[in-house]
Order: structure tokens, then C-alpha cells, then sequence
């Protein structure tokens, strides 16, 4: 279908474009198009240098398009003379393999040639902190279990409103939020789709989020661990998968103790056996193992796993199923690129299905009371260089994604820690926040 944006803008009053696309650490970058030129930009694309970005790219590249996808326009409730829109990249009139977005693509069409579809929901946890970032912005959210607190929900009513109206708004089908397990964080959940959409809109929700609360005089961080003694940011992953149509939930067997089909327990063995290889991609940043590795916090526990277990309705395994026909992958956290985390799961899911892999016994335990007690059970890395060794290594990953891209996203990942090596041991928490409160 053809989609003119020219007469998009004229019928919806809009004024400016931001052609946006996310680099391999996760960061959004945008031109603001002029409605005049956006017939231009859509036909060639909007020019970058793809050095200047995190991507594995040289100053003497050529430069580099994004092609907005006109399906993905999304015009800013709270600011609707601008509409954002997804992009691929090309360079020499070929598709950029390390583009995020086009990683995600090329495994949806490997599922596609199964005639199958995966959807995903998302939960996205953020902190809302003063205008410096250094403190969370409610001086009175102070409780030591303030999870779902209604007071402290309440007072910041007007910025979780606005959030959740631009939501409708935008049919996004927004259905709870709360106030979260530390002080100064929150969630808010809407409707799941099929993953590249969810993709988009999480990359969405994330600049909605910071640019209301900068509205309100607030910062918004998704960052993993912004306060050592408080429970981090999470983004659990909820996954089905359905058939071309999505009409039939092909997770869905009644006749199983958990409601769950053998193709969902193929999907949970890619993930036994490959996740902690895929932890570079969700948990890309060095602040991301405080997360991981953390002890106790304020409210009692961390609600992250460390172990690579499954299990059914129980919170502190990696991945949990809470009902018939999904599961919930608790791994990833909200530093997270919302491209890489979705073709992660997705190229674990399919190298599970492809071998018919086993997700092996599970495990009905409380993991963070009795985990020592699983022997042979295989573990997270807890720190990034050990998880790009294990990313670097994985022959899942090679495969899904090519040998090429997994060295591209490499060669990043060390090169940003040779530059945190390099801080002396009263600055390691100051550059790990600095690097990852906009993630």
C-alpha cells in the first residue's frame, strides 16, 4: 500500500517529520523534515554520517540514508504539528546489515517463511528524577516497599496521565499503571503486538516518556541500576506466537499442564540453551550487571534473574509462564535496544524450533532463596566483557545474525570498555551514569 506522506501532513496539520533510526547501543537519532520536503526524503532518504553514531562505520564511508517506513508514522500527541517515523538504513543503494532495525526484520522473515508470526508485549520500567538526574523527583517516596503505592502514584498523576492519554490516543490499547518496587520508578503497560511494531512503538515510548516528564521539569531514565540500594529498570518480554493471520495462538495447548504447546517449549529450549549468550543484547550496558548481579535492595529483592531457569507463575526465574499460551522472558533490562531485544528473542526462539529443543525440567523453586541448591544449572555472565565473549563466541548468534554484524556490534562493545577500564575507581559509577541515564 501506498502511503503519501505529503498528504498525510496536509490532512493531519503536520508540519515537521522527524526521520528517526536506532543505532546498535540504542540511541535515537532523527533529521526534523519540513513537510516541504518530506516527498524528497521519502522517495531518497534523509543523509547521515553513520561514523558519527554507534555503528561500526569509518568518516569515509559514504553517506547514509534512512528510508522512513510510512506505516510507522506516529504523530506526537503532545506536539502534533511533528509526526516521527521509523527508517531503515542503506548506504550505496544497499541495506545497512548492522541497522537494528533491518537485524529484527530479517528474523521475522525467517519465521514468516513458517507461515508464523511472533507478538510481544513489553513492560517498561523508568524512573522519573530530578531535573539533574542525580535524585528521584518525589522527595516524599520514601517507603521501603513502595510498590504500587497509590500516594505516591498519585502525586505524579499529571505526567502518568498524560503518558497514558497520549497512548489512547495513538490506539495503543494502554491497560495498568503503577508505581514500582523502588522509590521514584514506574510502569505503565499497554496491548502487544507483532514484534516489529512493538519494537516501534517501545522505541517510541521511551522518547514520550522523557520528553513529557522534561515537559513537566522531570527527567526520565530507563537506565538498568540508576541507585546501587534501589530494585533496577526491567523490560520483560512477554512472547506467542501466532499463525500468518494472527488469528490462532499457536503457543496455546490446553491439554498441558501450563496451557503451553511443544512450540512453545521449543521457543523456551532455544532460550535455555543460548540466553546467556544473548545477554550483550539484553543487558548491553556496563550498569546492566549491577542489575544482574545485585543483592537485595531496599524493597527485598531484585526482581532480576541471575540463573538460566523456566518455571510457571514465579517471579524469580528468567523466564516464567504465567498463563496459557505465553511466557515471559524477565532477562532484559531498560537499556535494552528495542530492535535487538526482540530479533534476540526471536533468533533464540528459531534456533529452538529449528533443533527441537528441550527446555529441560522446570523449576517450581523460590531461585533466590534456594537457587544455590540447583546444581548444573547454567548462569548469567555478570559482567559485559563476559557477556560479549559469550555474544562473541555463540555460533546461535552467527547464524541468526551473520557473522559480520555480530562482529560489528563486538567491536563497539569493546571499544566502550577500553574507555570505562580507563576511569579511575571514584568515577566508575559517575561515567557508567553519564553513559546510560538516556538509554
Amino acid at each position: 500500500m501506498n502511503i503519501n506522506l505529503s498528504k498525510i501532513a496536509s490532512q493531519k496539520k503536520i508540519k515537521y517529520f522527524l526521520i528517526s533510526f536506532v543505532d546498535l547501543f540504542g540511541v535515537l537519532r532523527a533529521k526534523l523534515v519540513p513537510t516541504q520536503a518530506i516527498n524528497e526524503m521519502q522517495k531518497n532518504g534523509a543523509g547521515f554520517g553513520g561514523f558519527a553514531t554507534y555503528l561500526d562505520m569509518s568518516p569515509a564511508d559514504s553517506d547514509m540514508l534512512a528510508m522512513p517506513d510510512p506505516s510507522s508514522l506516529i504523530q506526537l500527541p503532545w506536539n502534533p504539528e511533528v509526526a516521527w517515523l521509523a527508517s531503515d538504513l542503506i548506504m550505496d543503494g544497499k541495506i545497512v546489515e548492522q541497522c537494528p532495525r533491518v537485524i529484527l526484520k530479517r528474523q521475522i522473515k525467517k519465521l514468516e517463511e513458517k507461515n508464523m508470526v511472533m507478538q510481544t508485549g513489553v513492560e517498561c520500567e523508568f524512573f522519573l528524577l530530578n531535573e539533574d538526574g542525580l535524585e528521584i523527583s518525589d522527595k516524599r517516596d520514601v517507603a521501603a516497599k513502595p510498590c504500587y503505592d497509590q500516594s505516591m502514584l498519585m502525586r505524579r498523576y499529571d505526567i502518568i496521565k498524560e503518558i497514558c492519554d497520549s497512548m489512547l490516543k495513538l490506539g495503543w490499547k494502554p491497560y495498568q499503571n503503577d508505581h514500582e518496587d523502588a522509590n521514584g520508578q514506574f510502569e505503565m503497560n499497554w496491548h502487544y503486538s507483532d514484534c516489529l511494531t512493538t519494537a516501534d512503538r517501545h522505541v517510541f515510548f521511551k522518547f514520550m516518556v522523557k520528553s513529557i516528564a522534561e515537559k513537566h521539569g522531570l527527567r526520565a531514565t530507563f537506565m538498568a541500576k540508576p541507585f546501587p540500594n534501589l530494585t533496577g529498570n526491567g523490560c520483560h518480554a512477554h512472547v506467542s506466537v501466532w499463525d500468518k493471520k494472527k488469528k490462532k495462538n499457536l503457543f496455546i495447548d490446553n491439554k498441558d499442564e501450563l496451557g503451553l504447546s511443544k512450540l512453545g517449549y521449543s521457543f523456551i529450549g532455544g532460550l535455555m540453551k543460548s540466553a546467556d549468550c544473548f545477554s550483550a543484547l539484553f543487558n548491553p550496558s556496563i550498569n546492566s550487571y549491577s542489575r544482574i548481579g545485585a543483592s537485595n535492595t531496599l524493597s527485598g529483592a531484585t526482581w532480576s534473574p541471575s540463573t538460566v531457569t523456566y518455571t510457571g507463575n514465579n517471579r524469580t526465574h528468567m523466564v516464567r509462564i504465567p498463563d496459557i499460551g505465553r511466557f515471559e522472558v524477565r532477562h532484559a533490562d531498560g537499556s535494552a535496544n528495542p530492535y535487538l531485544l526482540q530479533a534476540g528473542l526471536l533468533a533464540l526462539g528459531l534456533d529452538g524450533v529449528n533443533n527441537k529443543r528441550k527446555p529441560g525440567k522446570r523449576l517450581d523453586i523460590n531461585m533466590y532463596t534456594e537457587g544455590h541448591k540447583v546444581k548444573r544449572v547454567k548462569k548469567l555472565p555478570m559482567n559485559l566483557e563476559n557477556a560479549i565473549k559469550l555474544f562473541q563466541n555463540s555460533d546461535v548468534a552467527k547464524k541468526a545474525f551473520t557473522p559480520r554484524v555480530v562482529s560489528n556490534f563486538v567491536k563497539l562493545k569493546k571499544r566502550e570498555l577500553k574507555k570505562f577500564s580507563s576511569q579511575s575507581d571514584k568515577d566508575t559509577y559517575d561515567w557508567q551514569r553519564n553513559n546510560a541515564i538516556d538509554c
